[in-house]
């Protein structure tokens, strides 16, 4: 009887070799390692494990719960395909099994097999709720993406004589979409920007992104102060969570950094909300974190009146203001470790903001092994150099050596 249970055994293993791994497409991608690999393999070793576990165990001892639970575990992981062939692969197990030592006519194996199929049949049915959901997901995420997109316009190259390059890019390592947001405006008292993050994701968050650029745009033209367009977008976070009943319907808060560039003048004035530093990189490759003299709370924090102050940077010819969210300074790598924008940057040169942008991005990719798990918002303004072309023209970048 043992020996006969063996050679069964031995045939359930092909059977499930044939069933789970018979399919070119559903193979490991050389990407895939660790706990990834072990759970895309699960549903067969336990499969394999059932098979010698039945081969080896006494009699009255069964292996039925290791069958029901393979289909399961892969329905939410698998395709619709390798959950119905999983399925298969165990019930032809649990059949072949009793079929080997002559028991598949008695009530107890025809329980388990029919334990197996519905099991198998049920799989199949989660398998397809779960795809349903994804599908929901990532068309929530689509839409509110391209909502994200429809209110960041990609501002123009050249904007009050000053070269601009922007960039949005989403995370892939979630389902809702940030509040990561920019806006540039050429107006009478110079260049006025502001990035900003919004506390929050989804289409609540792009809702709240949209009232800040529009009541920046405005604020930017007509307040003679960058101080003053500070308070207009404190106020308008103040009236949209009155009328939305409360703040949490607004995501509570906005870290912003709005910066001026005044025409004509080397210089340079930024307010600080609660937001990650702004970098200022010279033409020589020295760089600057402009950190703010007093620390400043976020917008909408609703912490009564807050006497915003504005901090003055020299900014010469050729130099470039680099503002961000924290999806690039809070970018991990596999172990861990956050991006440090300022010491990848330190002593390297780029052409204009639009380079800058493209190595700036490439390079996080790269640490964190193109699975970020926030979105970022990327500003980049720069005075051209004397000589400089009006047009970008892309070259290698100086001084970018490994690091």
């Amino acid at each position: 009887m043992g020996e006969e249970r063996r050679r069964g055994a031995g045939r359930g293993v092909d059977a499930v070799g044939r069933a789970v791994f018979g399919s070119p497409d559903d193979t490991v991608t050389p990407g895939s390692r660790g706990s990834r690999r072990f759970v895309r393999m699960l549903p067969a070793l336990l499969i394999v494990g059932g098979l010698l576990f039945d081969s080896l165990a006494p009699t009255n001892f069964t292996a039925v719960p290791l069958f029901v639970a393979a289909p399961l575990i892969a329905a939410p992981f698998f395709s619709l395909s390798r959950t119905v062939r999983t399925g298969i692969a165990a019930v032809l197990s649990v059949i072949a099994m009793r079929l080997s030592d002559g028991t598949s006519t008695q009530v107890v194996p025809v329980i388990e097999m029919l334990t197996v199929l519905t099991t198998s049949a049920l799989a199949v049915v989660i398998n397809g709720v779960v795809r349903r959901g994804n599908e929901q997901l990532a068309s929530a995420r689509v839409i509110a993406e391209t909502a994200m997109r429809a209110v960041l316009p990609t501002p123009a190259e050249r904007i009050g004589g000053l070269q601009v390059a922007a960039r949005y890019e989403a995370a892939q390592a979630d389902e809702f979409v940030g509040g990561d947001l920019y806006a540039v405006a050429d107006t009478p008292y110079g260049v006025r920007m502001v990035v900003g993050d919004v506390r929050g994701k989804g289409l609540g968050a792009v809702e709240a992104v949209a009232v800040i650029i529009g009541s920046f745009r405005e604020a930017a033209e007509q307040e003679s102060s960058l101080e003053g367009v500070a308070q207009r977008l404190e106020r308008a976070l103040a009236r949209e969570g009155t009328r939305r009943y409360g703040l949490d319907a607004m995501e509570g808060f906005i870290t912003a950094v709005l910066a001026e560039i005044p025409p004509g003048a080397a210089s340079l004035r930024i307010v600080n909300r609660g937001h990650p530093e702004p970098i200022l990189l010279h033409a020589d490759g020295a760089l600057e974190v402009l950190a703010p003299s007093v620390p400043a709370m976020p917008l909408g924090m609703d912490l009564g009146a807050w006497p915003d102050r504005a901090d003055a940077w020299e900014m010469p010819r050729g130099a470039t203001l680099l503002a961000f969210t924290d999806g690039l300074s809070e970018a991990r790598d596999a172990d861990g470790v956050f991006y440090d924008p300022a010491a990848r940057l330190r002593g390297r040169i780029f052409p204009g903001p639009e380079e800058l942008l493209s190595a700036l991005t490439d390079d996080v990719r790269l640490h964190t092994g193109g699975r970020a798990t926030d979105d970022m918002a990327l500003l980049a303004v720069g005075r051209p150099a004397e000589g400089q072309p009006v047009r970008r023209t892309t070259v290698p970048i100086v001084g970018r050596g490994e690091g």
